[in-house]
């Protein structure tokens, strides 16, 4: 275990942002530490701090807090009737973790209890990855706190009846089609003589290109790919044609070769 101090362990999370690792910290130290660890992730709203110890006993004491605490803003914010978007997710584990320990505790209902709390967890989850989250992970088009909260409701009503949560709703992704070419600065074609060369070549009449009438163009233009052999046996002309042209005792380079050859002859 590597022992920090707590300005260098400040230092360290802002390169640790792989995550992968665990921290046991006194309270304000804490504090201070998750406050960074969110902020460097886009929002403070989603991480939990858990405060651990035990009782003489030796009974494990809990204690959970969403690790932004009260978040006084927004709460004025809300009684000045204004619209707020606060991301709760802290604040929901924090209270799940409360209830699992709490059914620990005092095991009566500890199963009912659990699978609620699952339930809640997968929910509040599911519903940022399918972009369903408050503004500061979704964007503009994220939810209000209430309408979040609505969400959420309405899913773990799905599974209080069915047992599973909704499946998640997942979109066809949309092809990108690019802009036409001609609404670039630098489009000069002269569109009078592209559409005379297309008549050209549309044999018919038709208003479109057969493959046919295509490979004629790109033959008669001098584009048309060539077959492998084809391009062999072009290779080797031009192999031979150096050889008949390079001066005796001169450098000569082949298209086809990578490594240059003398003439000794």
């Amino acid at each position: 275990m590597q022992h920090l101090i707590s300005d260098a362990a400040t230092m360290q999370i802002i390169r640790w942002t792989d995550g992968g690792f665990g921290m046991a910290c006194h309270n304000y130290d804490g504090d201070m530490l998750t406050d960074e660890v969110a902020q460097v992730h886009r929002s403070p709203g989603f991480i939990t701090s858990n405060l651990v110890g035990k009782r003489e006993d030796g009974a494990l004491i809990k204690e959970y807090e969403a690790s932004h605490g009260t978040v006084a803003d927004l709460w004025h914010a809300h009684l000045r009737g204004e619209e707020t978007s606060m991301n709760p997710l802290g604040m929901v584990v924090a209270l799940l973790g409360a209830m699992e320990h709490a059914a620990t505790l005092q095991p009566d209902c500890k199963d009912a209890v659990f699978a609620y709390t699952e339930a809640c967890r997968l929910a509040v989850y599911q519903a940022f990855r399918d972009g369903r989250g408050t503004r500061d992970m979704a964007g503009p088009k994220g939810l209000t706190t209430e309408s979040f909260v609505a969400t959420i409701a309405d899913d773990l009503q799905v599974w209080s009846t069915s047992g599973s949560l909704p499946q998640p709703k997942i979109e066809e992704e949309k092809e990108t089609v690019a802009p036409p070419r001609k609404f670039r600065r630098n489009y000069d074609v002269d569109e009078e003589r592209i559409k005379a060369l297309f008549a050209k070549y549309d044999t018919n009449g038709d208003g479109s290109i057969s493959l046919d009438e295509f490979v004629d163009m790109t033959m008669e233009l001098g584009i048309a790919p060539l077959s492998p052999q084809a391009v062999s046996s072009e290779e080797e002309r031009e192999k031979n044609k150096t050889d008949r042209e390079a001066p005796k005792g001169k450098l000569r380079n082949w298209s086809s070769i990578d490594l240059p050859r003398f003439d000794l002859s």
